[in-house]
């Protein structure tokens, strides 16, 4: 309570007959009990400090958006009680400040917050307090963000069709008009075209290059129709590994495959699907350079057939781990930053999900999910009539 309205009562305690200070007191609870009520009912979280920064009051959403316990914050400094949260930032400047900030426990989410001073009623320009009002803004961002994902997506297709029309077709040329240099090089001295053949063989290995790149970004970004056929996981991967044996020498990795081999059937696209086995592996193999190992899991629960890829290199940094899907984004000088965008691309359509753990320096698993069945989508638990009212 503000102390003009104590000190006020403390004037007119006199003027209180004994036997009414009972059903005063029996008033004031309930209006308290009351106020309470309606503030633990509301969603926006409410916290209540005296001039010094000491909760006295919050609000079960506020507890609830930190994690915190009401009975145990009160007379709290709203520091200690809230790590990070500075009350001299808050309260800095006397007036209204309005901000937003991130919660990592006990649960990730993003909060919008308003600190209002609260003000003596005799004296207006004293300060007996701050009120802070939270809202839970973590769905509009997430919601934010798919737009701009989406309208980064819609940017890239009318890229990809660019891309494809003006380099597309002057490579097809270059590449012939080259097999027809090739034909008459043959007609020479076999002394006199060596350098010439070196030179054409340079020249078709690039435009085999920049081929694969404009393949690589058009598989990224347009939709391929599935064409599912009942196929064991198992034997995909089995077959990504060895198609990929050559390499796996090449960099003396040691794979290290633990399948589970009850696996029933699934029904999948199987070249989309060893597309996606092959851009986790490949990519495992850059983070490791030489000598590293990857250990490759199959398994599956009561919904979902998984794979799951964990490499020995040295992870990613928690603030990339969020950007990995993101186009052109990667860590090595070399890449490309398109092969998790395929990947995820690849297994959404199949109705599953990619499911990225990193610990800096311990390494990178990459999991893929794949529902056990053909369920592209689920009912969610169906609430009593009256919720929907």
């Amino acid at each position: 309570m503000k102390r003009g309205f104590l000190e006020k009562l403390i004037e007119r305690i006199r003027l209180v007959q004994p036997g009414d200070v009972q059903n005063y007191l029996v008033e004031i609870a309930r209006e308290k009990g009351f106020l309470e009520t309606i503030f633990n009912a509301i969603l926006e979280g409410v916290i209540v400090t005296d001039p010094s920064g000491r909760i006295i009051y919050l609000n079960r959403a506020a507890a609830g958006f930190f994690g915190i316990s009401v009975e145990a914050s009160l007379g709290e400094l709203l520091g200690h009680a809230v790590r990070g949260l500075d009350f001299e930032q808050l309260s800095a400047g006397g007036g209204v400040i309005s901000r937003d900030l991130e919660v990592f426990y006990p649960e990730n989410r993003h909060l919008n917050f308003y600190t209002v001073p609260l003000m003596s009623e005799d004296s207006p320009d004293e300060v007996v307090g701050h009120a802070i009002i939270l809202r839970d803004i973590t769905q509009y961002r997430r919601e934010t963000q798919e737009t701009i994902e989406s309208e980064r997506f819609s940017a890239l297709t009318l890229l990809a069709a660019g891309v494809a029309h003006e380099i597309g077709n002057p490579l097809n040329s270059l590449d012939i008009h080259l097999q027809l240099m090739e034909r008459r090089l043959r007609k020479l001295p076999s002394r006199s075209r060596g350098e010439f053949e070196e030179s054409i063989n340079v020249a078709r290995q690039e435009v085999k290059r920049l081929d694969h790149i404009i393949t690589q970004f058009l598989r990224a970004i347009r939709p391929q129709p599935l064409t599912l056929r009942p196929d064991s996981l198992n034997a995909i991967v089995e077959e990504s590994v060895s198609f990929l044996q050559a390499e796996i020498r090449d960099r003396d990795i040691l794979v290290e495959v633990d399948l589970d081999r009850s696996l029933p059937t699934l029904g999948v696209d199987r070249d989309q699907i060893k597309q996606a086995f092959y851009n986790i592996i490949r990519n495992a193999f850059q983070a490791m350079k030489t000598g590293g190992i990857l250990r490759i899991r199959s398994g599956a629960d009561e919904t979902h057939q998984f794979i799951s890829f964990a490499d020995s290199g040295g992870g990613i940094a928690p603030e990339n781990i969020t950007r990995v899907f993101e186009p052109y984004f990667t860590t090595k000088q070399s890449g490309s930053g398109l092969g998790l965008l395929i990947v995820r691309r690849i297994v959404r359509a199949h109705g599953g999900e990619v499911i990225i753990e990193s610990a800096p320096g311990q390494g990178l698993t990459v999991t893929i999910r794949l529902p056990s069945g053909d369920r592209r989508v689920r009912f969610l638990e169906q609430g009593s009539p009256n919720e929907a009212k």
